[in-house]
Parts: C-alpha cells; structure tokens; sequence
C-alpha cells in the first residue's frame, strides 16, 4: 500500500491510515514506515495475535468506532488479511465505499484463512483494483459488476521500482550475513498449512537441510514469530540453515534481489521473486498467483521433502528470461486516478 500511501501524502490528501496492529514487532511494523517514508498511523488498534475469531472481532469494533468519527469517502484495503476481512466488513455496513487493491486473487482453497478473507472482501467491495487481466477475469466469473472492476496492476511492482536502488544502497546485509551474490538461496515460512502442521513443517525442513548438502551454499532463513513459536512447540531443530531474524523491507529486498533461488509459501515473495528475475519454489500445493507459474518463474513443490529438491533442480535449470505479468510500476498512479475521478478522494 506504501506507493498509494506516497501519492496521497505528496499530494496532501485528506486520508488517514488506520493500522490494526495485526503484525507488531519492529521488524514487521514500525520498520516499514521508517524506511518507506510514511507518515505514522493516524489510529493503531494494537490487537496483536490471538484465534482468527477473536483478532477479527477486536478489529471489527475499533475500525467501526473510528469509521463513525472520521466518517472518509472510501476506504481502502489491500491483499488477504484478517486487516482486509475487517476493514471491508465494517465500512460496508457502515455503507462506506470500499475499494479492495489485489482484487481478484484465488487459490481455490477455502482451508487457507487468507482466501476466505479475499473472497470476502472482494465481494463487499465497491471498487475492485485487480492486478492483471486473469484476476479481473475470475472476478468477472463470480458475477460481479463489470464497472467495479479496474485492472491497474500491482502496486508491489510500484514498491520494488521505488525501493530497489535504495535498498542497494543501505546497509550491506550480504556482506553482515557474509554471502555472496548468487550464492546463497533464501527461505520464508510462515502459513498456517505449513507451520502449524507438524508432520509438513518436519518434511519441509529435511528438504530444505537437504538442499543446503546438495549444492553445498547457505539456505538462509528469516524466521517469521508464528514459525519460531510453532517449531519450539513441535520441538523442531532446523539442521544445516542459516535461521536469522525477520527482515526489514529494504533488507530483505536485498537478499531477494541477490539469491540464486526463493523458496517460500508467501504469495507476496512469488511476486516479488518474479519481478526480480530471481527463480522461485512454493511449498504449497496452490497459488493465488499462477500468472508466476505460466510465466516459468515459479513452481508448485507440495511440502515433501524430495519433491522440494527436485523443484529447486527444475527451477536452476530454467532461463530466467521470464516476462514479469504485475504491471509497469504505476498501480498506484492508476488506483488514486481512478478514486478520484469517482469522485472519492
């Protein structure tokens, strides 16, 4: 959201940010609006973690209370959160327009928590910003108004042109971590389906020690809090990786930038690593973003141990020629275009 963020602050709109706390450890909150150059919040609900009922619940009664003092044109969400879930259920029974940005976005599989959370909000939504023309697609095929929807592109793309050269020119995370362009592959973790499943987490974590004997160089791993709980309570010992703190953005672009491989199950990191050039491997079993799989940049490896290995083999042999489909870096520009011209902001 930072890049849409931007245009309304240079412009001086009257917006707001309203943050729910959802994530609320430094590296996964304040960071960001640090080195982004965002203005703080305007509202921080601080809800913190907790059962998806009771998270959502804490954030339907402090966004509505905020939603009836501030009283705002639209109100605007982005991606799959219980944040999004919030947010676009509260506005519409408040009848605030809700514009939803990465509209459109399905992995068909309703025991992920984050598809229910889009499918929601999309279908609560007044102005649906799809990132491409497959995502408006399948909102189109679940019967929703054509003139709601508006393929804009991705504004991660918006974020990665922005922020690429900065990150480069920060603090030298490689040199800190001592790795070596290309020579290392980088690791998240962190979906419910993968980390609260002991069997999987166990089967995932042999394939990734596996790769790190196989090619003899560093898996690094920026371990998500919900991870680290979930391995500590399963008695998990991660062998053979290179288990470090979480990453800021601006760091962690770095290491995407510069990897010889990700293997992730964030749909953010897929994007991310396909806009970089940089070959990716999901452990999942689906993707809300197979625009990256058509393309050749990514692949599906399930969660066990050998499939795991023999995608990473699949994936390095691979020309890394690939076409990035998210956009040209000017989501933003088009979704602030777009609400303003409605009349909305």
């Amino acid at each position: 959201m930072a890049p849409l963020i931007k245009i309304y602050q240079e412009n001086r709109a009257d917006f707001f940010l309203l943050h729910t706390g959802q994530h609320y450890s430094f590296q996964m909150d304040k960071v960001f609006f640090d080195q982004l150059h965002l203005l703080p919040p305007a509202y921080n609900l601080d809800v913190g973690s907790g059962l998806h009922g009771e998270q959502t619940g804490k954030m339907l009664g402090g966004i509505e209370k905020i939603l009836l003092k501030e009283r705002p044109d639209i109100v605007l969400v982005e991606g799959d959160t219980n944040s999004v879930l919030a947010g676009a259920l509260t506005a519409a029974k408040l009848s605030i327009k809700v514009g939803h940005v990465e509209a459109g976005l399905r992995s068909y599989d309703r025991t992920m928590p984050e598809e229910l959370n889009r499918l929601l909000a999309d279908h609560l939504s007044d102005y649906l910003f799809a990132p491409t023309p497959k995502a408006g697609k399948i909102l189109l095929g679940e019967g929703i108004d054509k003139n709601k929807i508006f393929v804009t592109g991705n504004t991660i793309v918006d974020s990665i042109f922005q922020n690429l050269e900065l990150a480069k020119k920060g603090k030298d995370v490689l040199g800190d971590l001592h790795l070596k362009p290309k020579e290392y592959f980088l690791v998240t973790l962190h979906r419910q389906e993968n980390v609260d499943n002991p069997s999987r987490f166990d089967l995932i974590l042999r394939g990734l020690s596996q790769i790190a004997l196989d090619y003899k160089l560093p898996v690094v791993y920026p371990i998500h809090p919900r991870s680290r709980k979930m391995m500590s309570e399963f008695r998990l010992t991660p062998k053979n990786l290179t288990v470090i703190e979480p990453m800021d953005f601006l760091g962690f672009l770095q290491l995407e930038s510069s990897a010889k491989l990700i293997l992730t199950d964030s749909g953010g990191v897929q994007e991310e690593a396909c806009i970089l050039g940089v070959p990716c491997v999901t452990i999942r079993d689906n993707t809300e973003r197979p625009e990256t799989l058509e393309v050749g940049a990514n692949i599906l490896a399930g969660a066990q141990t050998e499939r795991i290995v023999e995608c990473v083999k699949i994936m390095l042999k691979k020309k890394k020629k690939w076409s990035n489909p998210f956009g040209d870096g000017k989501a933003a520009e088009r979704i602030a275009k777009i609400i303003t011209e409605a009349g909305n902001g």
